[in-house]
């Protein structure tokens, strides 16, 4: 997507690490009118796959999740990096490392809101070595529920998670795919 890779041109930054910090705009402060441009992308992507659920992991896609709910008409479900009080002792869950926070969590969705009739697309704002997709698909799996893809804003297809996940069988539509990043910026693939 042009207008994203765009504004990741000129307002991400590249840090040591193989990280991209594009919290102006994507996920710390919010450009809501991009969110809802990416949204509309991937209703363009998927909106033939009947979509009724639309599934991402805490905290920071749940902006681009909520926003793609709302394009496609239908619930944003994340599954919690921990089990609190108020969610009931009947979840799916599953072991998600993250890249970013260097950590591994038990991420989990009560089983009241996933399940046998429900066609789920996996949103997140990055994809890395693809942990947390792997994770969320596993929960789906647990749930019955069909996975018909996933839609992320930012793969660093470098770090092979995206690769993976393809090679398995998996669509992924990635709305800006980083080939390579360096302390002298990032190019995209073509």
């Amino acid at each position: 997507m042009k207008k994203l890779e765009e504004r990741i041109q000129k307002d991400g930054k590249v840090r040591p690490g193989g990280i991209l910090k594009v919290d102006n705009f994507l996920n710390h402060q919010i450009d809501p009118q991009l969110l809802y441009d990416m949204a509309q992308e991937l209703k363009r992507l998927y909106g033939g796959e009947r979509v009724n659920k639309i599934l991402t992991v805490e905290a920071s896609g749940i902006a681009i999740a909520a926003m793609a709910g709302y394009v496609f008409g239908c619930p944003l479900v994340f599954a919690k990096k921990s089990k609190t009080k108020n969610i009931s002792d009947e979840v799916w869950s599953a072991e998600v490392e993250s890249f970013t926070h260097g950590g591994t969590n038990t991420i989990v969705v009560s089983k009241e809101y996933l399940g046998a009739n429900d066609r789920v697309l996996i949103v997140d704002d990055f994809l890395a070595t693809g942990a947390a997709l792997f994770g969320l698909r596993e929960i789906c799996r647990q749930a019955g529920a069909e996975v018909v893809g996933a839609g992320i804003a930012v793969e660093k297809a470098f770090q092979g998670g995206g690769k993976k996940l393809r090679e398995e069988g998996m669509r992924v539509e990635s709305l800006a795919k980083i080939a390579s990043m360096s302390d002298n910026g990032l190019e995209f693939e073509k």
